[in-house]
This record gives structure tokens, sequence and C-alpha cells, in this order.
């Protein structure tokens, strides 16, 4: 297996994590994106790389900014 991006990895915590403030499984999340649940733990885990279509799709779900998802990516 290929070596995780750390760019994926950060975009994916953040978004775990608000997630997880909402209080919503990832099944809960997949259902309001319009995706799969194994999508968003891949996701979450920095496995795929996500489009921005996508993200933003993620990031309107959760409420919050694309620039909220991308915090603390150089």
């Amino acid at each position: 297996m290929a070596k995780k991006d750390r760019v994926l990895i950060r975009l994916g915590a953040n978004l775990r994590e608000a997630r997880e403030a909402k209080g919503w499984s990832q099944e809960e999340l997949a259902h309001r994106c319009g995706v799969h649940r194994t999508y968003v733990g891949s996701v979450e885990r920095g496995e795929y790389k996500v489009t921005i279509l996508t993200l933003r799709k993620f990031t309107k779900a959760l409420g919050i900014s694309l620039h909220d998802a991308i915090r603390g990516i150089q």
C-alpha cells in the first residue's frame, strides 16, 4: 500500500472532527452528502483524493467552510 499523503490525512482529520462535533456517524454524513458510508471512512483516513465538488458536499453538510476543512494544511 502506498504511503498516505499528509495533506489528505489532515483534511480527513478535519472532516472527522467536524462530523464528530455534530454527533453524526459516518453513515449519517454519507446520507446527507449522497455518498457511500465507506467513502466517508476512506476520506477520513486520507485514502482518497477528494475533488473540490465532493469536498464542497462535505463542508455544506457539516456547516463548515472550505477554509475550516483545509485548516492546518501547508
